[in-house]
């Protein structure tokens, strides 16, 4: 397995919206390899640092990153989902401040027995934990062809989800689909070649959406920022960012909605709900990178990064 490594997006620009200072708790949800953390405890090195992540290697890698900062930061294997459970073992119930950067690392998709690449022959397994849960080549061999067009039409926003589904379908009866570039061979005959995106791979949307599947990526999104904003303290900063349109369209619409309040019918002419605005958005468009990064860190492309303050 290749050493961990992934340049982490908008760096300057997280700690110029997190503003971390000594004293104070923050938590990084998506922990990676520890690029973030790293930024926050140099720029606060009296700050205490909560890292999460699913996968073992990146949690291996950041407590090696962060290994001057010892006393400063606590290292948890698991889901973002369940962070209050997590802050409260570890006797944290509020922080002042939390990172959140989405979607899969530099060196998930580099390292080829992950099977997260259409790129590299693998076993299809796409897990970033890899000691629990269903791998992809469960989802692409068990999955009736009703909801296998579902996930990816829905998480891959793929136009030829129903052919793709029909033709995975027909495949697996011949034998099982268990490695990462006989799924492409079969992408590539259910896509009319003529159709084909001269920009991205015909099999990119598909293999986003089976990612997203198998680690249930839009659901913890959602569970882990609710629960982290919960745990915000007054003044507290919450950044995210996102890589693609799903993950950014459920990061502002709960932002939006914690910072409107009301749950009112507009109809109504005064509120009776009582629910009053518990965030202010500090971005009112996702801020993305600047040339210079992309060309240095080309991921950094469909980077947006939206942030609040606490209430």
């Amino acid at each position: 397995m290749t050493g961990f490594h992934h340049l982490s997006v908008l760096p300057d620009e997280v700690i110029r919206f997190l503003e971390p200072a000594d004293g104070k708790t923050y938590l990084d949800g998506t922990l990676g390899g520890g690029g973030h953390a790293s930024l926050i405890l140099e720029k606060a090195p009296g700050a205490i640092l909560i890292g999460i992540d699913r996968d073992q290697a990146a949690l291996a890698a950041a407590g090696a990153r962060l290994a001057e900062h010892t006393r400063n930061f606590r290292l948890v294997h698991g889901d973002f989902a369940g962070v209050a459970e997590h802050l409260q073992i570890l006797g944290i119930t509020a922080v002042d401040g939390f990172i959140l950067d989405l979607g899969v690392s530099s060196h998930q998709l580099d390292t080829r027995e992950r099977g997260f690449s259409f790129q590299q022959d693998a076993p299809l397994d796409m897990r970033m934990d890899i000691s629990r849960g269903e791998t992809a080549a469960d989802l692409v061999n068990e999955c009736p062809e009703a909801e296998l067009e579902r996930i990816i039409s829905e998480y891959g926003e793929e136009r030829w989800a129903k052919r793709i589904a029909s033709f995975i379908v027909r495949e697996r009866a011949e034998s099982p689909i268990t490695t990462t570039f006989r799924l492409v061979d079969i992408i590539k005959g259910a896509v009319p070649k003529a159709k084909w995106d001269e920009r991205i791979h015909p099999a990119t949307r598909t293999f986003q959406a089976l990612r997203i599947a198998v680690n249930s990526e839009l659901d913890s999104l959602e569970q882990g920022m609710r629960a982290a904003l919960n745990l915000l303290k007054p003044g507290g900063r919450g950044v995210i960012i996102s890589f693609h349109s799903l993950e950014d369209r459920i990061v502002k619409h709960i932002f939006k909605e914690y910072a409107e309040g009301c749950t009112c019918p507009r109809q109504l002419p005064v509120c009776v709900c009582g629910n009053l605005p518990r965030v202010k958005i500090l971005t009112n468009r996702p801020v993305t990178a600047t040339e210079t990064e992309i060309n240095e860190n080309p991921r950094a492309r469909s980077a947006k990064l939206r942030a609040v303050s606490k209430l």
